[in-house]
């Protein structure tokens, strides 16, 4: 039998060890409450997602990928979108299609069209994004307000954990580049 010691300095043992774990989750992991529809129907509005921040402390971001960052016209906000376009590229958007460097993107996570006849093109800057919302008609995103710095990105979407019913891996769809 534990005499009074013994058991509070187990007591410590275990608070420290959970203490630790905390700030390890912390310190990886964030969770990110979708506020928007933006990402719909993939990622639903009130959904929790849980974020890797230290997804790129070995790679740069990729195309594809789901992140969050800092809205670059207001840094105390956060939004949830998908990487287009990396530095260097020129992006085309042309009615319904986007086309990188002159090919076309293959976009299985969108159902939605552009809705706009006019074409647009951006250079990506380096060092910078383009990012776009899944659900297009609803999304504030890069054709609006040009591209996330890198610096800016927080990390890259992992997991979708809340509502139960829509537990999910994000996917990146990385090859949707032909």
């Amino acid at each position: 039998m534990l005499n009074q010691r013994q058991f509070v300095r187990e007591c410590v043992e275990i608070a420290v060890f959970v203490a630790i774990l905390f700030f390890a989750f912390r310190i990886i992991l964030q969770s990110y409450q979708v506020t928007s529809t933006s990402m719909s129907p993939a990622i639903v509005q009130s959904s929790l997602v849980l974020v890797n921040k230290l997804a790129y402390t070995t790679h740069n971001p990729e195309r594809g990928d789901v992140i969050v960052f800092r809205y670059p016209r207001d840094t105390r906000i956060a939004y949830m979108q998908r990487i287009i376009g990396l530095p260097g590229d020129s992006i085309l958007i042309n009615g319904e299609h986007i086309w990188i460097n002159g090919r076309q993107l293959h976009e299985p996570y969108t159902r939605l069209s552009y809705d706009n006849p006019f074409a647009k093109t951006w250079q990506v800057p380096s060092n910078q994004y383009f990012v776009l919302g899944d659900n297009r008609r609803t999304s504030d995103d890069s054709r609006l307000w040009d591209f996330v710095p890198r610096d800016y990105i927080i990390g890259k979407a992992a997991f979708v954990y809340w509502p139960l019913d829509q537990w999910q891996s994000v996917n990146n769809f990385s090859d949707a580049y032909r």
